[in-house]
């Protein structure tokens, strides 16, 4: 596939490099790509990872199979917004609503009866949002088979079969055994309200190397 990854953060890297390495053609989007490549912390990882080329964010979208949003999640919808239209294209969503304006840990600035996801979804009305991801952290995310072999969930969930298939068939090739479908876009709620009960686990265990698994 021809992949779109929108940022390039310590998520959108550990998504580039995965996917590039699955052999699919990763482009990153990202405002401004001279400034974003003389960033030393990028350089350092694109040494490695020459395969995956940096484009502004339309340039990146452009005609992508599959656009992921790994921005923030303030900054998402003015990220995708400058990555065009998308009409007819999906939206992996990984991102969470998190505000950190009154300090650690974060709260959430959209929950309970709204998303993010939905959010997008909303105002990219021709495009199809798949929600999965934003559960876990990114080495877990792109490495699965890295914790218990593999054997926890991960949730999807969006308005289009079509589209929640494309993205578990790449959650399957990250290595992925438990795709959780929980329905339409507004199961983004759970998923994003979730990040709470994570964070303070996190905080407990003093590392964020853990999943949930749904016993069934």
């Amino acid at each position: 596939m021809h992949i779109a990854v929108l940022g390039t953060s310590a998520v959108g890297r550990a998504v580039a490099s995965r996917t590039a390495e699955l052999g699919h053609t990763v482009l990153m989007g990202t405002r401004d790509p001279s400034a974003t490549a003389a960033r030393d912390e990028f350089a350092a990882w694109h040494r490695d990872n020459e395969a995956v080329q940096l484009a502004t964010f339309a340039q990146a979208a452009s005609g992508a199979d599959l656009v992921i949003n790994a921005t923030g999640g303030d900054a998402s919808l003015a990220a995708l917004r400058a990555a065009g239209e998308l009409a007819g294209q999906v939206i992996l969503d990984i991102s969470n609503p998190l505000d950190h304006a009154a300090g650690f840990p974060p709260t959430l600035f959209v929950a309970n009866t709204d998303s993010l996801g939905e959010q997008i979804q909303l105002a990219f009305p021709a495009a199809h949002v798949v929600k999965a991801l934003n559960t876990m952290n990114n080495a877990i995310m792109v490495r699965p088979r890295e914790l218990a072999d593999g054997d926890h969930t991960v949730f999807v969930c969006g308005n289009s079969a079509e589209a929640k298939a494309l993205v578990t068939g790449l959650l399957q090739e990250f290595g992925h055994r438990d795709v959780f479908d929980l329905g339409d876009i507004t199961a983004a709620r759970g998923t994003e309200m979730y990040i709470a009960l994570w964070l303070r686990i996190a905080i407990a265990r003093g590392k964020s190397d853990f999943n949930i698994k749904v016993v069934r």
